[in-house]
């Protein structure tokens, strides 16, 4: 009787466990798992689970569980991630069901960093042959003390920023940027004004939670202007399914006084995902030990974003809609001969300039004379899994580019500036993998631009409209350890401007018609009507040889194109912002450039190293020279003779340099990290001499080295987790090798700049983040300096006493101070509730 009871028990709990385990079987479409610690196996909370083609994820719960379920079918790349630790990457075929544990272990090093810039899937960046860097959320929010996004990246190897005061910064990447580099956001291109200088790229930083970049030609998949590379600026991907979340940011700047504030809230609920940020900061006028207060370098920035979509089986789309507004301080540099305080323009005729009181230097108000830049955007993002195994990438925008300068004292309201952009973007891509893993994409993408003038004084460029198409095809091929990938393009750009005339007699300020009768006194052309095309061919060929996994070598040739913009084509006017009188030249041919890159990557437990090199050779690079008369005397324009005449040019054009990395982890939480870039770039003329003041091309970063000591503790100390601690050294060298025709530009010297920060986060019983803080202080050690690609540089008046420094120095000690509270509205086990 005792054995049957046995029996019966036993019975009873095998159909348990066997009850249990069939539950617990995910379904196809389901990945299940739980990510712990390598060294000691225990559980990690709120580590990332995530499939980025998909644009879903989650995060572990408090056991390091995760369930990922309605997955497309397809196999796709599973990133699991989690701070202080090496990310983890696998393929994972989603057309069965999936139990995929990940141990995860401390690293400093992300190893398995994924990348969607510049490829038709989710790739691992190592195995990507295009050079290319990438920073996170994390990166991020620990730079607190970067006024914008692109100063945020800015001291990543190879890439720069030229800068006009804090707010205003437009990326360079090995030596190029304006039209040369496009900024995307969320794939999308950002089209403002790019030929202008005194504006940044109108995207709020704090809708941006990953940033990528490619270095180099990315014609082949983005067309004309991505000649010098691409920065993709990422917006924050979905809460886990069942979840309504957010936060709260506040940051406060010591130097200039900046509130940077934020709400974000997000949701996701059975397959539907929506989530908006709102934004608004303002900072007054920086300051250094040298100039004091610099006048009009304030600022006012208010943004709005929202975003609904669909997450299912099928795929995803998602639309965009968002908001900049930017009020900005034009800052011209004039000072006080006796004192060299600064002054300000307060009439028409500018016979005077008062000195600019304390009281308005140390004021949030915006001056009389600034401009205001408005950006409306509107966009979809959709992938469509087809039955035979591919995707459908379809990516649609709409903007529109308002921007104004002030520029009258007298008339405030009054817009010296006034032009309106419409933007239509298109991108469709289609990726299939045939026969033995052949991945090809097949895609098509262009713009339609009109570009009109509102009531305004000034003219530099037309009203036109411009229309781009290219179609292009990539193949990559896997051969064991060795990855290939190639690609060509074909590129076709039109555009066609309206001719214009300029009354100067009739109205107080000069009028602009679109017809007009020349014979009238008074009215002269602006513009001639404008009918032109540019076609070009770009392509690459890039091969990454994994030798093991520690080490790995890439190479990549490309062929890049550009066609000239409408500044470059039909300028003739002034320029507010940039006290120049631009003019054009119709007759140019389009860039051509061929960029060859070579690295090694080494990865090893306690250190990792990396070298980089390029070469560029550009063919027809448009750049600027001053006009002069032929007595060697700045010409001037009668009607303007306070603005400087600068033309464009062509000639053949060469930058060439590298980076180098070396971080030393003696420790599994100390971190010595090393790197250095230089960039060359040389004017090779057109096959004759070339004048010494001409032989250098101009903002080309110097010499930058940085080196970190940083410590991570990813356990924290009892309730503080992720806690982090760095002090680094940025050093710049002098900047001997300028443009110093016209005194465009003139000798940088050296710096050293000293910084330090500090925070982690605090987490609630369950483990959940409560808290999180990052402190960030930049020039330490105060020092008067200034960069050579900063246009504020060259601010002064005209004539200064001798011995006097000229120009305005950037910005002394600041320190950040940024807090971010994260609240949870609904989570997946209250909705099953």
């Amino acid at each position: 009787m005792k054995f049957h009871i046995k029996l019966i028990g036993l019975l009873f709990i095998l159909l348990a466990n066997t009850t249990l385990t069939k539950a617990e079987e995910p379904e196809p479409g389901t990945i299940t798992g739980t990510v712990t610690d390598k060294k000691d196996g225990s559980p990690i909370i709120g580590a990332t689970v995530s499939v980025p083609d998909l644009k879903t994820g989650t995060v572990t719960d408090a056991n390091g569980k995760y369930t990922l379920s309605h997955l497309s079918k397809g196999i796709y790349i599973v990133q699991v991630s989690y701070v202080g630790y090496s990310s983890v990457t696998q393929r994972v075929d989603f057309s069965k069901a999936t139990v995929l544990n990940v141990q995860l272990q401390t690293s400093f090093i992300e190893a398995g960093e994924v990348i969607i810039t510049g490829v038709s899937r989710a790739t691992e960046l190592k195995r990507s042959p295009i050079p290319m860097a990438a920073v996170g959320k994390l990166y991020i929010d620990q730079h607190a003390a970067s006024g914008n996004v692109i100063d945020m990246i800015a001291s990543l190897p190879g890439v720069s920023a030229v800068t006009t005061g804090p707010n205003i910064s437009k990326p360079f990447i090995h030596g190029l940027g304006y039209n040369r580099v496009i900024t995307l956001m969320d794939g999308i291109r950002q089209e403002g004004q790019q030929w202008g200088d005194e504006h940044g790229v109108e995207v709020d930083q704090n809708s941006i939670d990953r940033v990528e970049v490619i270095k180099g030609p990315a014609s082949l998949t983005y067309g004309s202007d991505a000649i010098g590379g691409v920065v993709n600026l990422i917006s924050p991907p979905p809460v886990p399914e069942g979840t309504i979340s957010g936060s709260v940011m506040g940051t406060y700047g010591t130097n200039q006084g900046l509130f940077n504030n934020s709400l974000r809230l997000q949701g996701h609920n059975n397959g539907l995902v929506w989530g908006t940020i709102l934004s608004a900061k303002e900072g007054k006028a920086y300051q250094n030990q040298h100039d004091g207060r610099v006048f009009a370098t304030g600022f006012k920035e208010k943004d709005a974003r929202a975003m609904i979509g669909l997450n299912k089986a099928w795929g995803y789309s998602y639309f965009n809609a968002s908001l900049f507004d930017d009020q900005q301080a034009i800052p011209d540099g004039s000072r006080d001969d006796a004192t060299r305080q600064f002054t300000k323009q307060v009439t028409e005729g500018d016979a005077f300039r008062p000195i600019v009181s304390p009281s308005e230097l140390n004021s949030y108000s915006i001056p009389a004379l600034h401009q205001h830049v408005q950006l409306y955007r509107i966009y979809n993002n959709s992938n469509f899994i087809l039955n035979n195994g591919a995707n459908l990438f379809v990516n649609l925008g709409y903007q529109l580019s308002h921007r104004r300068e002030y520029t009258h004292p007298e008339d405030a309201t009054t817009a010296g500036l006034n032009l309106h952009l419409t933007t239509y973007t298109y991108d469709f891509k289609y990726n299939q993998t045939f026969g033995d893993d052949y991945e090809t994409t097949f895609g098509l993408n262009g713009q339609y631009q009109n570009n009109t003038i509102g009531g305004a004084t000034d003219f530099p460029i037309p009203a036109y409209h411009q229309f781009d198409i290219g179609p292009f095809a990539v193949i990559k091929k896997s051969f064991g350890k060795l990855d290939l990938s190639a690609g060509a393009r074909y590129d076709y750009r039109s555009f066609n401007g309206q001719a214009a005339y300029i009354d100067t007699l009739s109205a107080k300020y000069p009028q602009l018609y679109t017809v007009g009768n020349t014979s009238t006194t008074g009215v002269i052309k602006q513009f001639d009507a404008l009918s032109k095309s540019f076609t070009g061919f770009s392509g690459s060929f890039g091969a990454t040889y994994n030798a093991t996994d520690r080490f790995f070598l890439k190479a990549n040739i490309s062929r890049g194109f550009r066609a000239p913009s409408i500044s470059e084509l039909s300028a003739n006017g002034p320029d507010p912002g940039s006290q120049i009188y631009h003019t054009g030249n119709s007759s140019f041919k389009p860039e051509f450039s061929v960029q060859e890159d070579i690295g090694a990557f080494l990865t090893l437990p306690n250190v990792s190293a990396s070298v980089e090199l390029f070469n560029n050779d550009i063919q027809n690079y448009i750049y600027q020279q001053q006009v002069l008369n032929p007595d060697g005397s700045a010409a001037i324009n009668p009607n303007y003779p306070q603005y400087t005449i600068f033309t464009y040019t062509q000639s053949k054009a060469r930058i060439n340099g590298g980076e180098v990395s070396l971080d030393i982890h003696p420790t599994s939480w100390l971190h010595i990290e090393n790197n250095l870039a230089l960039t060359y770039g040389k004017n090779l003329g057109n096959g004759g001499p070339v004048a010494d003041s001409l032989k250098y091309l101009p903002f080309i970063p110097p010499l930058h080295s940085h080196s970190e000591l940083r410590g991570t503790f990813a356990k924290g100390f009892s309730k503080f987790k992720n806690v982090y601690a760095f002090i680094g050294l940025d050093h710049y060298s002098a900047q001997d090798r300028f443009f110093s025709a016209y005194g465009t530009e003139t000798y940088t010297a050296g710096y050293n700049l000293l910084s330090a920060g500090i925070g982690g986060n605090l987490v609630n019983a369950a483990g959940r983040k409560v808290i999180e803080l990052f402190i960030e202080g930049t020039n330490l050690a105060n020092v008067n300096y200034q960069s050579n690609m900063s246009r504020l540089k060259y601010f002064d008046n005209a004539e200064t006493a001798p011995g006097v420094q000229r120009g305005i120095f950037n910005m002394g000690r600041n320190i950040s101070f940024k807090v971010i509270v994260p609240f949870e509205l609904a989570h997946k086990a209250a909705v099953a509730n």
